[in-house]
C-alpha cells in the first residue's frame, strides 16, 4: 500500500527588505508631497519654501489681475552677455544660492526671473527673494547685489508648466493684451517670471506667474 503525504501547506509570501525599503520610501514621498500642497486664493500649489513677508495671494491660472506688493529685498545676479536663458538659468542659480548658504539666508519661494523689454526670449537677470526686509545686508557679495525693492504695481497672470522662455512668451502675450484691453493702464517697466517650484516638482505641476509692472493711465478728458 502506497504510503500517503500530507500536502504541504502554503508557505506565508516575506517581503525582501529592499522591497520593503522601497514601499516605505514611496509612502514617505507621497505624504510629504501631499504635505506641500498649499492653497492660496483660488490656486493650489507646492508649496516648498515661505514667501516674503507680506506677499499677496496667488494669481489663478490664465486670469490677469493687478496686484500691489509690498516692499521686499532681495539678492540679485545680472547677465547681459548675449548668452540663451536656458544656458544662463543654471549658473546664476548657483551663483544665488551659494551667496545664502555662505550667508545662512533661508531659501524662500519664487525665484525671479527678469526679462528684457526689448526681446522677451532674453533673460536678463535672477533673483532670490529674502523673508524679510531685516534678513541679510544691502550691498555687493560678488556678483550678487542684495538690494531693497520698492512696493509696485504688477499686472499678472498665473501660468503652469516649466519656467522657460517660451512658457514666459505665452504668459507675457496673455498679460500684454489684457492692458491693450483695458486702457486705464499701462506698462511701465521690466517683465518678469516669478517661478513657485523646485526642479524637484513635474513640469506640469509647477506653478508660476508672468507680471508686467504698471501705472494708472490719465483719464481722457471728453
Amino acid at each position: 500500500m502506497a504510503e500517503q503525504t500530507t500536502p504541504a501547506l502554503p508557505s506565508r509570501t516575506r517581503l525582501r527588505p529592499r522591497t520593503i525599503i522601497g514601499i516605505l520610501i514611496a509612502v514617505s514621498g507621497a505624504l510629504t508631497v501631499i504635505g506641500c500642497v498649499r492653497q492660496s486664493g483660488k490656486v493650489v500649489y507646492f508649496h516648498e519654501a515661505e514667501l516674503p513677508q507680506g506677499w499677496p495671494l496667488l494669481t489663478e491660472v490664465g486670469v490677469v489681475e493687478v496686484k500691489e506688493y509690498p516692499q521686499y529685498r532681495e539678492a540679485v545676479v545680472t547677465k547681459n552677455d548675449g548668452a540663451g536663458s536656458e544656458e544662463k538659468m543654471g549658473p546664476m542659480f548657483g551663483t544665488l544660492f551659494n551667496h545664502i548658504s555662505k550667508n545662512d539666508i533661508p531659501m524662500t519661494s519664487p525665484v525671479e526671473m527678469e526679462y528684457s523689454q526689448q526681446d522677451s526670449r532674453t533673460m536678463t537677470s535672477m533673483a532670490f527673494l529674502y523673508r524679510t526686509s531685516e534678513t541679510g545686508t544691502l550691498g555687493n557679495d560678488g556678483q550678487v547685489v542684495v538690494r531693497e525693492i520698492a512696493p509696485r504695481t504688477y499686472a499678472s497672470v498665473g501660468v503652469r508648466g516649466s519656467y522657460n522662455d517660451g512658457n514666459f512668451e505665452r504668459g507675457l502675450a496673455i498679460v500684454n493684451a489684457w492692458i491693450a484691453a483695458n486702457p486705464q493702464w499701462r506698462a511701465d517697466g521690466t517683465p518678469r517670471f516669478f517661478g513657485y517650484n523646485s526642479p524637484f516638482i513635474l513640469w506640469f505641476w509647477k506653478y508660476g506667474e508672468v507680471q508686467v509692472p504698471v501705472v494708472s493711465s490719465p483719464k481722457t478728458l471728453g
